[in-house]
């Protein structure tokens, strides 16, 4: 949300048409027996999403609000147990 609220523009807030920002995948409900599986299904999504932002132009794929989104956080080095 950072990143279509800094580019309003590129998010295509104004003109749709004009949106080159591309959607993130949205999220999907599951039971518990069922998280890994939907895990790997969205890989692929999130894989692509992930490579058509870095393809954007420089002051939107170098933004401060995109490598925030790469940058790693505590529990990516160590997920919970659960």
């Amino acid at each position: 949300m950072r990143i279509l609220d800094k580019f309003p523009i590129d998010g295509g807030q104004k003109d749709p048409k004009k949106r080159i920002i591309p959607f993130l995948p949205g999220k999907v409900l599951f039971r518990r027996s069922h998280i890994r599986d939907v895990a790997v299904r969205r890989l692929k999504h999130l894989d692509n999403y992930c490579k058509a932002l870095l393809k954007l132009p420089s002051h939107v794929s170098q933004s401060e609000e995109v490598l925030g989104f790469f940058e790693t956080n505590a529990e990516d080095i160590n997920p919970p147990k659960e």
